[in-house]
């Protein structure tokens, strides 16, 4: 595989971290609001929104980068 095709995949695989990790730090924020730290749980929704924020974004430059020539 050249050099040139790694990139996609290496990206995408970045992405699906991503994914995971933003699934898990929700997870921990929810655990963190019932245990009645609702400023923390609420500073960790909010560092979220900026992973949401840029997830289309990503999620559609994976597409074309992926796409056939």
């Amino acid at each position: 595989m050249p050099n040139s095709d790694l990139l996609p995949s290496l990206l995408s695989k970045l992405y699906e971290n991503q994914l995971a990790l933003e699934a898990s730090i929700m997870e921990l924020s929810n655990w963190v609001e019932q245990r009645g730290s609702a400023d923390v749980a609420d500073n960790i929704r909010g560092a979220l929104h900026t992973i949401d924020e840029n997830e289309e974004f990503i999620k559609l430059t994976l597409g074309v980068l992926m796409a056939p020539d």
